[in-house]
């Protein structure tokens, strides 16, 4: 299934809860972060997302993919990653790229990598988890190349973000000097690779959220939720945040697809705001929330903010009820959550008549009894620490090998990401020879072409890729050979005929998502090397 599915599906089910009327903007106030460590092995399980900005921070791409990577968050973390950011770094799971990346930046005697050195050493923390976490909410709330600024300069941006003001400009400088585009475009491939272990168990999950709140598939008004991968933090990670109205999944390599994590960030997506809705509602049973003061495992955001603490009480019921496992809320009940299984019964109810969730959701707290609740809250017995979740191993399958054409493509690839070129380009000739597919051919003659542009030959690389496209190729092989044509026109200065590739690119139904950001940008302005 390509990128663009899980979006089509996403557009198709992202629910009419968010229609809903919401309160006034002045409602809508700044919260700090509510316990949004990232997830290692024997860690706890997701918290709700980190509330940040009063406004939404608006999207440099309205047609974005809501399972993808991101150019500025790869950015980001290329930039800590050399400047001595090294958690984790030996872990099973950490990714191959990162090194690749680390080995090859490390090379290089580069002025923009000193400085970026110079501002991680000074404004360092001694918690890993802690550094990631707010290096990433920098990374979700700016834009990407050139400039890596702020998507909304207006914003009220959270703490963790303001701590680290004044990135942007050494990104642009490290982006421009360290060759990053070229990075991420060799990164593409291990992208597509760990986009396409989340889009089945992703849509599956976020569809079960629906259905079980009974929404329709009608669309959404100006809310967000987006779900990027990572290759370049420690393993194990699922860090979410909350912008206003754009909700982020940050998901970094693990040995299993972390769909617990996108599950409950879907879930706050659909409840936050009706937690906003009917706070007055919620409120009437403040009380209750004086008992979960004496949690030991209770973030004491949630002591204090009882409208979050019923919401992620409901949502800890409703895994428990999706996943019909009682013993969840229980448990959630011991760790803080103390209205989880009160609701998780009122959940029961709501599940015998057939009126949404976001029209019923009144009913839920009205249903609960003060006298009953007591009579269970004043007999719990709190945990100390909130449950671990343990990563699994995922199961292992034996990778299809190659044969004949394909695998020479795949080794002279290989050999193209090592910048072994003189390895590299007699193979991709050898391809020509093995095969009389077209595709195949295509993919050769685009490799060539690649070749001969790192050695400085724009003609030949013009040449072949214009053969490129004379061979029926894919669409992302097509899309990547515009995009090149547009650039090496650019660098002309021809510059009509590169807005024609550019926008040529546009028109590729599957252009990775990578292809088209740069594309849009091409047609705004020359492209600068």
């Amino acid at each position: 299934m390509p990128r663009t599915a899980f979006a089509i599906l996403l557009a198709i089910v992202l629910p009419a809860a968010a229609q809903q009327a919401k309160p006034p903007a002045a409602s809508q106030q700044t919260k700090p972060p509510a316990a949004s460590q990232p997830t290692k092995p024997s860690a706890a399980a997701p918290a709700k997302p980190q509330m940040g900005a009063i406004r939404r921070a608006p999207s440099s791409n309205d047609t974005q993919n809501q399972l993808d990577g991101s150019e500025a968050l790869f950015t980001v973390l290329a930039a800590i990653n050399v400047a001595g950011y090294d958690d984790q770094l030996d872990a099973v799971s950490t990714h191959v790229f990162r090194h690749t990346l680390r080995t090859e930046l490390a090379s290089k005697n580069l002025e923009s990598i000193f400085a970026l050195k110079r501002f991680f050493r000074d404004h360092q923390i001694k918690t890993p988890g802690a550094e990631l976490s707010r290096y990433i909410s920098y990374g979700l709330l700016i834009n990407g190349p050139p400039d890596f600024d702020y998507r909304d300069p207006d914003m009220l941006r959270p703490p963790d973000v303001t701590s680290i003001e004044g990135l942007s400009p050494l990104l642009a400088a490290f982006y421009r000097e360290a060759g990053i585009g070229e990075l991420w475009h060799r990164a593409q491939p291990f992208y597509d690779q760990m986009i396409a272990e989340y889009q089945e168990p992703a849509a599956r999950a976020v569809l079960e959220a629906n259905a079980y709140a009974r929404n329709t598939t009608s669309g959404y008004l100006g809310r967000r939720f987006q779900i990027y991968v990572d290759l370049l933090g420690a393993p194990n990670q699922i860090q979410t945040r909350s912008y206003g109205d754009d909700y982020f999944v940050v998901l970094t390599p693990s040995p299993e697809p972390q769909i617990e994590g996108i599950r409950h960030a879907y879930l706050h997506y659909l409840i936050d705001p009706l937690g906003l809705k009917f706070s007055e509602d919620i409120n009437k049973k403040h009380a209750l929330g004086d008992y979960a003061q004496g949690a030991g495992a209770l973030d004491e955001h949630y002591k204090i903010d009882f409208i979050d603490l019923a919401t992620e009480s409901l949502i800890k019921a409703m895994e428990s009820r999706l996943d019909h496992k009682p013993a969840l809320a229980e448990q959630a009940m011991k760790e803080g959550f103390v209205l989880a299984p009160a609701l998780a019964e009122q959940l029961a109810l709501y599940e015998k008549q057939e009126v949404a969730l976001r029209l019923y959701f009144p009913a839920l707290f009205a249903g609960l009894d003060f006298k009953h609740e007591e009579q269970r809250l004043s007999n719990v017995e709190f945990a100390s620490t909130r449950a671990s979740r343990v990563v699994r191993p995922a199961q292992t399958t034996k990778p299809v090998e190659l044969t004949g054409a394909a695998k020479s493509l795949a080794d002279a690839e290989n050999a193209y990401l090592d910048r072994n070129l003189d390895q590299a380009k007699p193979i991709f000739l050898r391809v020509l020879e093995e095969t009389t597919e077209q595709r195949l051919h295509a993919k050769a003659y685009y490799g060539l072409a690649r070749i001969a542009v790192l050695q400085r030959d724009p003609e030949t690389g013009d040449r072949l890729f214009r053969k490129v496209l004379e061979l029926s190729p894919d669409d992302e092989t097509k899309s990547w050979s515009l995009l090149y044509l547009a650039r090496l026109a650019d660098s002309q200065g021809d510059r009509d005929q590169a807005v024609e590739n550019y926008r040529a690119v546009l028109a590729v139904e599957g252009a990775p998502d990578s292809v088209r950001q740069a594309a849009l940008k091409g047609v705004a302005e020359a492209f600068k090397k």
